[in-house]
């Protein structure tokens, strides 16, 4: 436990996001803003601030809950909690750490299967091109999901209007994206 998570008193998960992310869970003081202004809150199993809750008692089994939950998937990081919450508590950050720690354990909730592809189809494509290659995106996303004909009537419309470019446009120094991603790798290592 980092020497922060332990002068405040914060053990457990709670710790850890402090560590990691230093964000401290222990500033909320549960008024709702966050859940209030969630725009997907009625679509997750746990809402921002009992999420908050859930993290404060410390408890290991409402500690696994939150790791095994489709909220921390399905929050899109708009930052909407983050601008309401009068403590200034960055739980987007804490749900992206939230989400590797569930990756890292083997816990990610099983209908989240879908955005889990869509994040590592997207990564994929940032680091083999330097950017986003759309067509690559699909096909990764839609070999990874096993669901290959939904939205395939989009494509020739897409193709027309120049949206999709067949050949991938490379950047110039991959290596410099290479270097990022190498970065980020060593330091999700916890």
């Amino acid at each position: 436990m980092s020497s922060d998570a332990h002068h405040s008193g914060i053990s457990g998960l709670g710790g850890e996001v402090l560590e990691h992310t230093e964000v401290k869970v222990s500033h909320c003081y549960q008024c709702g803003k966050c859940s209030a202004g969630c725009p997907l809150s009625e679509e997750m199993d746990y809402p921002p601030s009992v999420i908050m809750r859930m993290l404060q008692t410390g408890n290991p089994a409402l500690e696994d809950k939150v790791l095994r939950s489709f909220s921390i998937w399905v929050c899109l990081t708009c930052e909407m909690c983050f601008a309401r919450c009068p403590m200034s508590i960055d739980i987007p950050k804490m749900m992206d750490f939230l989400r590797e720690k569930s990756l890292k354990e083997k816990k990610a909730n099983p209908r989240a299967k879908e955005i889990i592809a869509f994040h590592k189809s997207f990564l994929d494509s940032i680091n083999y091109t330097g950017r986003l290659y759309e067509i690559g995106l699909f096909v990764d996303y839609k070999t990874r999901t096993l669901k290959i004909m939904d939205d395939l009537a989009l494509a020739p419309k897409m193709l027309r209007r120049g949206k999709l470019n067949i050949i991938p446009e490379l950047i110039k120094d991959r290596s410099g994206i290479a270097e990022i991603f190498r970065k980020a790798n060593k330091k999700n290592k916890y």
